[in-house]
């Protein structure tokens, strides 16, 4: 395995560590900038375009895990490629973002705490509110920006060599992007007859409405369930976490390499976080207060976002421990936090009756499911090629409320996008989680996230960090095929 792949790797990870720590002491409210073009300035020759053609040569030439790793870094490279060139308008975002207020009756608000101030808000007028104002900021001051880095990074891409960035998508993430988008529609077309039973009774019990008369501005209502509040105190937050994993054989107290933030600040991004900054010794599991229910899954998936990088062998590539397939951290993530939502756990761990609480977090998941669905067919026609830029926002309004049932707003329609098609690996990653879950449950009961021995099986996984793709591990563990459209049978029974 030729040296060049570890000495560029050892550099890659010196660049991770450094923008990962940029990323972390911003978004997590303890620096106002975010100054990432100084970091690409520092490692600036990692992406040259020689580079790029450097690697995307040897990761045709080669074979075994020559060729895995010169794909995982061919990946980086690209990635850094157009990070490098959007780097000053990225920070621009950040600053902008960070610095923003909204101007409402009552006082101002910053822009970043506006969607924790619009799913606390009770009254639905207000929540209107806050929602004009949050797009009308996006689409003043924000969406030129984010405009300018979706042009440039379609421009590079196509200069590179690709048709467009969806064919670059599917290569550099091993992933069969319009398969996976035949699986999805599927699945939209199997809950099609259900989605609206399910959602429908949970809206009226937290909106006081049905679907018809639900706007995108209550979606974040919607989600924190202010009628469950009860059931998941503010106090147990933290406890009820850290003794799931004590239970689990994965205590906190033992893992001084993950370093929990819980603190409230105002400029604090209100999107909980893992921010791994030196796998594994150096982990950051970051999460917002924004009330109820919410809150509790926020810190178990990025609690298993965090257990997941704190368990990969520190002899690892650098590869296997920071890229790789994200389908696979994501599943780790999605299974903790689908623990928060475990019958078993709620009535243990909150005393509470969890029927209430099953049959809402089953809606929210069926919304979840359905609108990355649609997210992923939006992508694919936002980043293929000859796109008209022109007619996207309409599109994207059309395919969102068509999974949803919900009016969608056009503002969000590069807000609402994850660079590198992330969308994929957050569905490869629903449909991984179902399989480990139930692999969980067969070896070690329901119960299974109080058994040592699950901690212990889940470690042997995460040891090996991100060596295999998601379709791979999982057949590496159980023989199955990672299929998404299997999920409606939840739904369907």
């Amino acid at each position: 395995m030729g040296s060049d792949l570890d000495t560029y790797a050892e550099r890659a990870e010196a660049f991770i560590t450094e923008l990962d720590t940029e990323y972390h002491l911003h978004f997590s409210g303890q620096k106002p900038d975010y100054e990432v073009g100084p970091v690409y300035e520092r490692h600036g020759d990692l992406f040259r375009r020689e580079e790029v053609e450097r690697l995307r040569e040897r990761a045709q030439g080669a074979v075994g895990e020559e060729a895995r790793r010169a794909a995982y870094l061919l990946e980086f490279v690209v990635g850094g490629y157009l990070g490098q060139a959007c780097a000053k308008e990225e920070s621009q975002l950040a600053a902008r973002e960070a610095a923003l207020t909204l101007e409402l009756q009552g006082g101002a608000i910053p822009y970043r705490h506006a969607p924790v101030e619009q799913a606390n808000a009770e009254n639905p007028a207000r929540r209107a509110e806050i929602e004009k104002a949050r797009m009308d900021a996006l689409g003043e001051h924000l969406a030129p920006l984010q405009l300018g880095v979706l042009e440039r990074s379609q421009d590079l891409i196509r200069d590179l060599g690709w048709p467009s960035y969806a064919d670059a998508y599917a290569e550099l993430r091993g992933i069969n992007l319009d398969g996976l988008a035949r699986q999805t529609n599927a699945f939209l077309d199997a809950t099609d007859s259900v989605f609206q039973d399910v959602l429908e009774p949970e809206l009226r019990k937290a909106l006081d409405v049905g679907l018809e008369g639900v706007r995108r501005a209550d979606v974040a209502r919607f989600f924190r369930a202010p009628d469950l509040d009860e059931a998941f105190p503010g106090e147990r937050l933290i406890p009820a976490f850290t003794e799931t994993m004590e239970g689990i054989g994965l205590g906190l107290s033992e893992q001084p390499n993950i370093i929990l933030d819980a603190e409230q600040r105002l400029t604090k991004t209100p999107r909980a976080y893992c921010a791994p900054v030196r796998v594994p010794d150096e982990v950051y599991l970051v999460v917002p207060r924004v009330g109820g229910r919410e809150d509790f899954a926020a810190i178990f998936h990025e609690g298993g976002h965090a257990q997941h990088y704190a368990h990969a062998e520190a002899g690892l590539p650098a590869e296997y421990r920071y890229l790789g397939d994200n389908s696979v951290t994501e599943s780790f993530a999605f299974l903790f936090e689908h623990i928060a939502e475990d019958p078993g756990w709620i009535d243990q761990a909150l005393g509470q009756d969890p029927e209430p609480i099953v049959a809402h977090v089953d809606a929210v998941r069926l919304y979840f499911l359905r609108r990355y669905a649609a997210k992923l067919a939006y992508e694919l026609e936002l980043h293929g090629a000859g796109v008209d830029l022109a007619a996207m926002p309409a599109r994207y309004a059309e395919m969102l409320e068509r999974a949803t049932g919900i009016p969608w707003t056009e503002e969000t329609w590069l807000d609402d996008v994850d660079g590198g098609f992330y969308v994929a690996a957050y569905l490869r990653a629903w449909a991984l989680e179902d399989r480990w879950a139930s692999g969980l449950r067969e070896r070690y009961g329901a119960m299974w996230f109080t058994d040592r021995d699950a901690g212990a099986w889940l470690s042997s996984l995460w040891k090996h960090g991100q060596r295999l793709r998601a379709h791979e591990l999982l057949a590496a563990e159980t023989g199955e095929e990672l299929r998404f459209e299997r999920l409606a049978g939840r739904w369907m029974a």
